[in-house]
């Protein structure tokens, strides 16, 4: 069975994580509701997307 001889150092486990973080959402502001959504998704309180109404409005 393989062992490591020696202790791996924060540096170097560090160097080998450097790709695994958070990614950012992309949030905008909705233009005529003026509410925060993710883009590409559907605007839950009017029903909105791409201008075309998708669903029926919350009450």
């Amino acid at each position: 069975m393989a062992v490591p001889k020696r202790k791996t150092t924060p540096s170097r486990s560090g160097k080998r994580r450097s790709h695994i973080k958070f990614s950012t959402k992309n949030i905008v502001e909705d233009k005529k509701s003026g509410e925060y959504r993710l883009s590409h998704h559907i605007d839950r309180k009017t029903g909105m997307y791409n201008g075309r109404q998708i669903l029926d409005p919350k009450d």
